[in-house]
Formats: C-alpha cells, sequence, structure tokens
C-alpha cells in the first residue's frame, strides 16, 4: 500500500474516532468528515479542509479500500475498513487512528486519549500493541529517538512515511520529569479505581442492610 497523504490520514482518523465516539451519526456525511477534520480540539495539527479536498482524500482511500462508500441513504455517507484492510486488530486501529489525529505521543499518552476507541488495561498492552505494528511488513508504527529530558520515547504512525523526529513535549514541571501525558493517565486511572472502589463499597452496605448488619 502506497503512503497516505496527511489529509488522506486525518480522514481515515476522522472515521475510525467517530465510529466509537458517535455510532448513531456513523457511517458519516461528508459534512460531518469535513467538520471532524477540521475540529480544534484533540487535532494535530488543526487544519482547515474544503469539501472538495476531502472529497479527493475519499477518493484516495477508497481506491485502497481504506474506506467504502454507503448505498441506500439519501446522503451519501462513508466509513473505513481500516482493519481489514491493513490487517490489523481493533486495538491497532484505534492506536493508529489516534497517531493519526494528534500526532507522536508516548504509550501513556496513547492509553489516555484513546480511552473512547479503546479501554487497554495497562501500559504495557498498549505498547504490546505498538510493538506489533512496529514489528509488521512495511512497518506501521515507530518509537521515536528519546528527547533530552524525557522519560518516555514518543510513538509516530508510518502511514504517510519516514516521520521526521521533531522535539518533543516538555515535560511537566519538578524534578521529577514524569510527562504530562503519563501523569494525566495516572489520574485517569485513580479516578476509574476511585468511582470502582464507590460501587463496591455500596454493594457491601447494601448486602449488610440485606442481612441486617450493623454498617457503620
Amino acid at each position: 500500500m502506497r503512503s497516505l497523504t496527511p489529509l488522506e490520514a486525518r480522514v481515515l482518523g476522522v472515521l475510525v474516532e467517530k465510529q466509537a465516539t458517535v455510532p448513531d451519526t456513523y457511517p458519516l456525511s461528508l459534512n460531518a468528515l469535513v467538520a471532524g477534520c477540521n475540529q480544534k480540539t484533540a487535532r494535530h495539527p488543526v487544519i482547515e479542509a474544503t469539501e472538495a479536498e476531502v472529497l479527493t482524500a475519499i477518493d484516495g482511500l477508497k481506491a485502497l479500500s481504506l474506506v467504502f462508500e454507503g448505498s441506500g441513504a439519501r446522503v451519501v455517507r462513508y466509513e473505513h475498513n481500516m482493519g481489514r484492510a491493513m490487517g490489523v486488530p481493533g486495538q491497532a486501529v484505534a492506536l493508529l487512528a489516534v497517531l493519526m489525529l494528534r500526532g507522536p505521543q508516548t504509550a501513556a499518552e496513547l492509553r489516555l486519549n484513546c480511552e473512547r476507541l479503546h479501554r487497554f488495561a495497562d501500559i504495557s498492552s498498549v505498547e504490546g500493541f505498538l510493538d506489533e505494528l512496529a514489528a509488521k511488513d512495511p512497518p506501521r508504527a515507530l518509537r521515536l529517538a528519546r528527547a533530552a529530558g524525557a522519560r518516555e520515547a514518543r510513538w509516530a504512525h508510518l502511514l504517510c512515511g519516514e516521520v521526521a523526529e521533531g522535539p518533543a513535549a516538555s515535560p511537566a514541571a519538578g524534578g521529577d520529569g514524569v510527562a504530562l501525558g503519563e501523569l494525566a493517565a495516572l489520574k485517569a486511572e485513580l479516578s476509574r479505581q476511585s468511582a470502582q472502589l464507590e460501587r463496591l463499597e455500596a454493594l457491601v452496605r447494601r448486602m449488610a442492610g440485606d442481612l441486617g448488619i450493623d454498617n457503620p
């Protein structure tokens, strides 16, 4: 498969993202797809693509069997075929989509940013799928050289060809050198565990009440 253009990668990433986040409106109309490509949040870089440019990108992706055009609806709608066309599992599709939409990221950042597309159990599982993508022929992902002062290496997709290794994001303030994405991932995990603990405590209180046991 040839390398994708940056806009083709953006279109493909948007289709994968919206399938998971707004399933009621998926497959996407052209208007929704353009809006997703030009979205100001969760995108790097932010772009201003026209309908004509997005249609050209769609045609290129259709030729690679990465995108299909829906039939039977009054409005033409588009859906991706990324997993089947590239021979990768859904977890890898989620990782590639987030890399296409947000640029290079650490495994911790990817775990956090993939939350709505696929919930990875831990960072090591993210790294496992990234390693599989890097080992494919041709490779689909690449671990970038760790920047000076950075604790974790970033990953990038290779669907648009070779990657120019730019500077990494600055680590969070403080002497421990923890990256912002890693800190956010830890906070998200603590929040999830706190919610789970609250549910367990409520269950224990309810069971104690049913059994007539005092529960301070």
